[in-house]
């Protein structure tokens, strides 16, 4: 019988067979899914909050962005701002530093300014035109007049300073609470202000570009008013206005929205806050319409969307991972 014969060449590469490259993929791989388990243990529910409003932007944007100049720069900025978001986060959850871990905690006021002066720019990005009259008809038919018109009659430089202050308020609220939460080191609490007051914010922002209203500042601009003379608080409110104010963006009231969101959470939180802020927050929604801000339907949206974001924030915060990952 013939002896059959082994081919060399396969021995040979049963002997020393070829290096495998399919062997790291693997540990790619997990890498990438421990860097994503990472980075969702660091960020919370306010980041979610957050990048779903910043993936709104980015599709408004990418749709729409023969409507808005230097659309490209914009997406590249809120590209960026995630990205940073993300960093911020994950550096936080890995690092002890405590000025890390407070700016992690309070960059959200930052991103609630920032976003809101970039409306001016982005209000127009769907619908070219002002729908002020429909807020002008509630409005008249709500009282029989035009509110902020009807008004000016009362005008005098000591009311103006009180309704000036009163309509500065609105800072304090979104800082007080906050602050004192944090300071007690109540993080359930804190966060809980912390992501209502971001869904009140970005609601307001996104019904902004939805339903363009330029306030009775303007609308009324024709009828001449005179203007609200007053002393040192009302000349630091037109100083701000004059450099930082957005035409547009004025239905809902994004001051009424955030100082509700205040409110209610100062009557779960910390009861005598709620006590002593209440006639300024009344005041506050009474100086929107006073200074010429806002419509009374702004205010009356306020509230709902500051109530609406409150309830659905608390229930956000029962989720599990709601809470950020912080080194203590």
């Amino acid at each position: 019988m013939k002896s059959v014969r082994q081919n060399p060449g396969v021995e040979c590469a049963a002997l020393h067979p070829l290096p495998s490259f399919a062997a790291p993929q693997p540990v790619a791989l997990s890498r990438i899914q421990s860097a994503i388990a990472e980075i969702r243990q660091a960020c919370g529910a306010f980041e979610w909050v957050t990048f779903t409003y910043l993936a709104w932007l980015i599709t408004i944007l990418a749709v729409f962005h023969k409507n808005v100049a230097h659309a490209g720069l914009f997406l590249v900025i809120h590209c960026a701002i995630a990205l940073g978001i993300v960093c911020l986060a994950r550096a936080a959850a890995r690092s002890g530093n405590v000025a890390l871990r407070f700016i992690r905690c309070w960059y959200p006021l930052l991103l609630y300014i920032f976003f809101f002066e970039e409306l001016e720019r982005l209000v127009h990005a769907i619908f070219p035109g002002w729908f002020d009259r429909w807020l002008i008809e509630f409005d008249y038919g709500f009282a029989s007049v035009h509110p902020s018109v009807w008004l000016a009659r009362f005008s005098s430089p000591a009311l103006n300073e009180f309704m000036q202050f009163a309509y500065m308020t609105y800072f304090l609220y979104l800082i007080i609470l906050p602050a004192l939460l944090y300071a007690n080191r109540d993080r359930l609490a804190y966060w809980t202000v912390m992501v209502s007051t971001a869904i009140a914010h970005y609601s307001v922002y996104v019904i902004a570009v939805l339903l363009p209203i330029e306030s009775p500042y303007h609308a009324f601009a024709s009828l001449h008013m005179k203007p609200l003379a007053g002393g040192y608080v009302t000349a630091t409110i037109e100083l701000l206005e004059r450099f930082a104010r957005v035409h547009g963006a004025a239905f809902p009231s994004a001051h009424v929205a955030g100082s509700m969101v205040a409110i209610l959470a100062s009557f779960r939180y910390r009861r005598w806050l709620f006590w002593a802020c209440l006639p300024f927050f009344i005041c506050m929604c009474l100086a929107t319409v006073y200074g010429r801000y806002h419509y009374v339907a702004d205010v009356l949206a306020g509230i709902v969307v500051g109530a609406v974001a409150y309830a659905l924030g608390s229930t956000l915060m029962d989720r599990r991972g709601a809470l950020p990952e912080i080194v203590n």
